[in-house]
């Protein structure tokens, strides 16, 4: 998925996938900045209700595709984790109501864990916490996307 001039009133949704939650954020209008949106629990029964989720925040946000974290790993094998997310994709496409949205699977190293570390002074709730670090995870790989996009944008503008 590449961000186009045409795109840019079309905004991008981030998704950390979790065990238990998947974090949310999505972009600006300018697909610039990336926010914390929300996160939803994640069960192995409520696929379709997270595809209602995502319909109405594709609807409310003008959403055009899905960054979606992905925990490449630094050997180049498989993780149970990466395996997890691709299933969980899988999923949501398969259910076919989300017809025409793009995905992109984007490197999701370190993001939770860089969360944590600013969250743990805090001495937050572990539910609290971890529902923070989800969207602020979500956050932090929609931002990376984002950044290198507009790198792109303007490589090629410099180049015309």
């Amino acid at each position: 998925m590449v961000l186009k001039a045409n795109n840019l009133e079309r905004r991008l949704l981030g998704l950390d996938v979790g065990h238990k939650y998947v974090g949310l954020a999505v972009s600006d209008p300018q697909n610039q900045i990336a926010s914390p949106l929300s996160v939803l629990v994640r069960k192995k029964t409520n696929i379709d209700l997270m595809v209602k989720d995502f319909q109405t925040l594709i609807s409310r946000f003008s959403i055009m595709g899905f960054v979606v974290g992905f925990p490449y790993s630094l050997q180049g094998q498989t993780s149970p984790e990466a395996v997890q997310v691709k299933l969980f994709i899988r999923e949501l496409h398969n259910t076919g109501k989300l017809e025409g949205m793009n995905y992109t699977y984007w490197d999701e190293n370190y993001t939770s864990k860089c969360v944590e570390a600013l969250l743990n002074p805090l001495n937050l709730h572990p539910v609290e916490s971890k529902t923070i670090t989800d969207k602020f995870a979500a956050t932090g790989i929609l931002q990376g996307y984002l950044d290198n996009m507009q790198r792109n944008l303007k490589s090629q503008s410099q180049k015309h």
